[in-house]
């Protein structure tokens, strides 16, 4: 029993005699090197701020790769402490998954997934603080919009003009239950005078003589996009007053086009594509209710005027420019969801945070429709800053169809069958949400 004992005290003390000296042999290689000591995001706007903190001064190194697309950043002569690694979805439209390590024994690398152009990134040194060294990445707005039109951004960098409309509050406890509450908000008021005049108009026309029946007709289209118009079979139309459609004025965003595709599925398909064929039959069956349709895009190509010259914010600024301008009572912008994982599946609604209840219950009813329709599964119904719900004067939503990069659900989206049934959800959504 002696001797066991013995054995376990000598093997005791040859592992801490081993920890000791690996402790001194590690605090003797990173002695001169710089500790990352944290990372820390931030989202305001159309940007995301990723700020990298370390005791010593340090140097970085960009460069951007693809397949897929993304930004790396590595910090030589550093070591990363535990706390600050990082592995998460940044759930923005300009960045993707951010991804801190270190790479090999000298060297931290930081990797954002991001589409955007030279024109929306940056990465830069930010002095003062209390650390002794900070690396910035800065993804979004870092130019200004289109229309003159420009976002604040942290630190100063960037000057500030602000929008025609007041800026919404920020989001709070006591926001969210007012606007939660049965009170009215003016986007609300100004829906139900529109119902209300809408139904006044039904019933003159059918006390008088009925309208001679006429076909949907395209009022007006441009390069991009365009505006159409549709029309009941006769002002008496039964199916007028059962959706409540007619004289809704809905702009409609296939999300991406031209140079940008958009996320790619495992086989090929690109988001670009499914969210058009979407649309269109979403238009066709929109003015077949009676409804005007505003179409930020009708063919594979960019929105703004500058095509694939534009900054990503000129191209989102580009797509509510066509709304706000049309005075559209809905604003819906379609996608389709990506992740790293193909076994992400599912569909989601999102709304503007801040803005008015009404973007919500849009969000909520398009979400549910969808799934109705084409049988996804639910992510719920999520608040975001997406710079075209959050640009957009008129309830807005944006609505992730499915996931491109889980298989099952990129075949279904790339069907005729998926595409109509999906375009049939999003009218069952719209047709709830205005009854």
């Amino acid at each position: 029993m002696r001797h066991l004992r013995l054995l376990v005290l000598i093997m005791m003390a040859l592992l801490m005699c081993q920890a000791g000296a690996l402790a001194s042999d590690f605090g003797d290689r990173v002695k001169d090197m710089a500790a990352v000591t944290e990372v820390r995001v931030s989202k305001q706007d159309s940007k995301v701020r990723i700020v990298v903190e370390a005791d010593k001064e340090i140097e970085f190194k960009k460069m951007v790769l693809s397949n897929p697309e993304r930004v790396v950043v590595d910090l030589p002569n550093a070591w990363l402490s535990p706390k600050a690694a990082m592995d998460t979805d940044l759930r923005s439209l300009f960045a993707g998954r951010l991804h801190v390590a270190q790479f090999n024994k000298d060297t931290v690398r930081i990797v954002v997934e991001s589409k955007v152009g030279k024109n929306n990134y940056d990465v830069f040194k930010l002095k003062g603080g209390s650390s002794a060294c900070r690396i910035v990445l800065d993804f979004g707005d870092l130019s200004g919009s289109s229309e003159g039109r420009k976002i604040k951004l942290p630190d100063d960098r960037t000057e500030v003009k602000k929008p025609s409309a007041p800026a919404p509050a920020p989001v709070t406890d006591e926001v969210e239950r007012e606007m939660a509450s049965s009170g009215k908000d003016e986007k609300q008021e100004k829906q139900e005078k529109q119902q209300e005049s809408s139904k006044k108009e039904s019933g003159k026309q059918e006390s008088g003589k009925k309208e001679t029946s006429k076909k949907y007709v395209k009022v007006e289209e441009t390069p991009s996009g365009g505006v159409f118009e549709g029309s009941g079979k006769d002002s008496g139309d039964e199916l007028d007053e059962i959706t409540g459609l007619k004289g809704k004025k809905i702009a409609i965003d296939p999300g991406h086009g031209g140079s940008d595709s958009g996320a790619i599925g495992p086989t090929g398909v690109m988001e670009k594509n499914i969210t058009l064929k979407v649309a269109m039959e979403l238009k066709n069956l929109l003015v077949a209710e009676g409804a005007t349709v505003y179409m930020t895009r009708t063919k594979d190509t960019e929105v703004s005027p500058k095509k694939s010259r534009a900054t990503d914010v000129e191209e989102l600024q580009a797509r509510c420019d066509i709304a706000n301008a049309k005075d559209a009572d809905i604003f819906i912008s379609i996608h389709m969801d990506s992740f790293t994982n193909d076994a992400a599946k599912g569909t989601t609604g999102y709304y503007y945070g801040s803005g008015s209840k009404m973007s919500r219950l849009l969000a909520d009813k398009v979400r549910q429709g969808v799934i109705d329709q084409i049988g996804t599964s639910s992510r719920g119904t999520q608040s975001c800053n997406f710079y075209v719900v959050k640009h957009t004067d008129m309830p807005a939503t944006l609505v992730e169809l499915a996931f491109i990069s889980n298989r099952a659900e990129e075949k279904l989206l790339h069907s005729e069958a998926g595409v109509k049934k999906a375009a049939q959800g999003i009218l069952d959504g719209i047709e709830d949400y205005f009854n």
